[in-house]
Formats: structure tokens, C-alpha cells, sequence
């Protein structure tokens, strides 16, 4: 069940009565290494159902529906991970203009569980496809969705693509990488820094596809006149620090231009892997200004059981699923994320142990066996004389 916060989150709110707008632009790019591209994003005004993946910035006002920001990283070999991607894309906002566009509330608790339910209806389509396609099977896909309404952006996350909010100058993550870094890190395991560098860095734990059920972490955060969502890969993410990230967004007001300097920066950073970022900037008199009592960061929302079984106290163990991430070994779901004690290593012996070779008695021709019984007659033969000579010259020839 989810841990309540101490505060409840905030309801969607405006102040002084204005309008909220929204600067929105997304771009995504293959990268150096890949000879495609497996990630997917959308960007999408629920209250004109209207979605795009804009092809230049889109200015746009904040309606009693909401806004959709959507970050897809696919994987699993050949062209899964692209289908993946793109089904989790489509799936998601199938799902919500199904069951939320068209609905008659437009509370925050509505719009997080019509959230929610979209991602989870996305990684039962995704696992069925790839159940009934064996090629497919364990293809998969990340999923950061930012839902915005009101003055609240409503965070959904299953794997490591990253949301960021930058304000006043400062980039603080607002989503947590299930992952098995963020594991080692939340148990001390590991720094931050030494999480980095590490080669285990890419292990995901969740992934939208390869098993039946997932944990959907929900979040919330206040957004103010001024900010800037970052919605990345971990193709960004993975190259390009929060403070070089915070650095350009803020030196740069055009957010196309700012997309296109955050991509050149992880490209010039080596560019292993597929790169994609949406920057959504809220502005109007619809939105406070900032204030030093501001909380930013990962901050969970409280949202009801809805009765799926990871929303139970006991959850059914499920059967592992491997998630394979670019430069990574396999992680199975439900493996430990706590390393093992190093297994001693036996002492090198000095001298190499000696193999256990049978003895084999040689084979001997027929020939030589005579030859050797010949010999032996002679030198019997010749013993014999000397033993006899001897006794004569003994006891005779005296």
C-alpha cells in the first residue's frame, strides 16, 4: 500500500483567478552508437484532445481536463523495444480519452486513478503482445508520465526516464529511477557519484511489459510561475548532469532551442544510447511565484487501493522477467538488490597440483621378448661357468 505523506497534496488551484500557460516542445534523437531509435514521447491538451509530437513549440492554456507529458524508453532486442514504446504511447492516451477525457469529473484524485489505470491497461496490452508474438517475448518499455492540472503536475513512473523540475536556476529531481542504483543508494550501499560510474548502472526493475502486474509509483509536485518540466531518457539523463541541465534551461527562454542544446550535449558526451526531451515551462497569472517554502522533489501521492493485486498488503509472488537494458547483464523482478558477501577465493598452491595420470604398462613385441630371454640364458649361462671356475680354482687347482 502507498506511504500517505504527512500533508495531503495539493488540490489544483489558481490564483489570482488567470489564466496558466504552458510553452511545450519535445525532440528526440537517435543518438552516436544506435542504428535506431526506441524511444518514444507525446505530448497531448486533454481538454481539445488534441496530441502531438510537436514540431515546433506549442503554447497552449491550461484547461479543467488537463495536460499529458509522456517519456517512453523501449527495450528488448531488434525492433521490440521501438514497438513497445510506441504501444505504451498509444495505449496511455487511448486509455485516458476513453476514461477520463470524456468523463464528467475533473478532480485531482480522478485524474491521478485515470492516470494510474492508463499505464497499467498500457503494460497489460504490451505483455499480452509479446505472450502472443515469442519473438517479442520481454520486450519492454519505461513510462514517465506528467499529468498537469490546475496548478499540480501528477507523476506516474515505472522505470528510469526522469522528470526534473528547474526553478530559479536550481534542476531537483521530482520522479525516483526504479532501479537497482536507487536501490543501493536509498540502502547506503552506494554514493550517488558512485552510482555513475557503476557498471550496473542501467538495471531496471520495472518495466511496462515484461510482467502481468506492476507498482505504478504516483507522485505530485506544485509547479509555480516560472518552471521548467524536463521529461528525459536515460540517454540525457545518463550524460548530461542536473546542473548542466538547470544551466541551460534557464540561460536559454526558447524551450526548441534549449531541446536541441540538451541533445548536442549528450551526443558531444559520447551518445551511447537513444536521446529524447520534452520541456513544458508554466507561466500566467494563474500560478504563484515562487517562495523559499517551497517543497520540490519526490513527494508520493496517497491514492486508494483499487483492488490489482500489487495494490495489496501481500502481494503473489510473481514469475521473474528479465529486463535487458543496453550494457547491462539481466535483472531478474524480485531479484535481491543487496549484494552478496564476496566469495572467498581459495589460496594459489605454490606448486601446481600433479595430475592423476594411471600407470600403463609399456607393449612389448614378441621379437623383443625373445631377444630378452636369449639374453638372459647368456648371462645365466655365463654365471654358471664363473661360479664354477671359481670353485675349481678353490678346491683343486690349490
Amino acid at each position: 500500500m502507498p506511504a500517505v505523506p504527512s500533508s495531503s497534496p495539493p488540490s489544483p488551484q489558481s490564483e489570482p483567478g488567470g489564466d496558466i500557460v504552458v510553452q511545450v516542445f519535445g525532440r528526440t534523437d537517435v543518438g552516436r552508437t544506435r542504428d535506431h531509435n526506441e524511444d518514444a514521447f507525446i505530448v497531448a491538451d486533454l481538454t481539445s484532445d488534441v496530441a502531438t509530437v510537436p514540431t515546433e513549440v506549442r503554447r497552449t492554456l491550461a484547461g479543467k481536463k488537463g495536460s499529458v507529458f509522456m517519456v517512453a524508453d523501449g527495450m528488448g532486442g531488434a525492433a521490440a523495444g521501438e514497438i513497445a514504446s510506441a504501444m505504451a504511447v498509444e495505449a496511455i492516451l487511448g486509455d485516458l480519452r476513453a476514461n477520463w477525457v470524456v468523463g464528467d469529473t475533473s478532480d485531482a484524485e480522478g485524474f491521478v486513478r485515470a492516470i494510474k489505470q492508463a499505464t497499467k491497461s498500457a503494460n497489460t496490452q504490451i505483455h499480452g503482445y509479446a505472450t502472443a508474438h515469442p519473438e517479442y517475448r520481454g520486450m519492454g518499455t519505461t513510462a514517465t508520465i506528467a499529468g498537469l492540472l490546475g496548478d499540480t503536475l501528477y507523476l506516474a513512473q515505472v522505470g528510469d526516464s526522469r522528470a526534473y523540475l528547474v526553478r530559479n536556476g536550481v534542476a531537483r529531481q521530482i520522479t525516483k529511477d526504479q532501479s537497482l542504483m536507487q536501490k543501493l543508494i536509498e540502502a547506503g550501499e552506494l554514493t550517488e557519484e558512485e552510482a555513475k560510474l557503476s557498471e550496473r548502472r542501467n538495471i531496471i526493475l520495472q518495466a511496462l511489459g515484461p510482467e502481468p502486474y506492476i507498482k505504478v509509483d504516483l507522485t505530485h509536485q506544485t509547479v509555480r510561475r516560472g518552471d521548467t518540466l524536463v521529461l528525459c531518457s536515460d540517454g540525457l539523463s545518463g550524460q548530461v548532469t542536473k546542473e548542466e541541465i538547470a544551466m541551460v534551461v534557464t540561460d536559454e527562454p526558447d524551450v526548441a532551442t534549449a531541446c536541441k542544446l540538451l541533445i548536442e550535449r549528450a551526443n558531444f558526451a559520447g551518445g551511447p544510447d537513444n536521446i529524447t526531451v520534452i520541456l513544458a515551462r508554466f507561466e500566467g497569472p494563474g500560478l504563484r511565484p515562487p517562495s523559499d517554502e517551497d517543497e520540490v522533489g519526490h513527494q508520493e501521492f496517497p491514492l486508494a487501493s483499487d483492488g490489482t493485486p500489487t495494490d495489496a498488503v501481500t502481494v503473489e509472488v510473481l514469475p521473474p522477467a528479465v529486463l535487458r537494458r543496453p550494457g547491462a547483464r539481466p535483472v531478474h523482478l524480485g531479484e535481491s538488490t543487496v549484494p552478496l558477501p564476496p566469495t572467498p577465493t581459495p589460496p594459489t598452491p605454490t606448486t601446481p597440483p600433479r595430475a592423476e595420470t594411471p600407470v600403463q604398462t609399456p607393449a612389448v613385441s614378441p621379437e623383443r621378448q625373445n631377444t630378452g630371454r636369449l639374453l638372459q640364458l647368456s648371462l645365466l649361462s655365463l654365471l654358471v661357468v664363473s661360479l664354477v671356475y671359481f670353485v675349481y680354482r678353490f678346491f683343486v687347482g690349490r
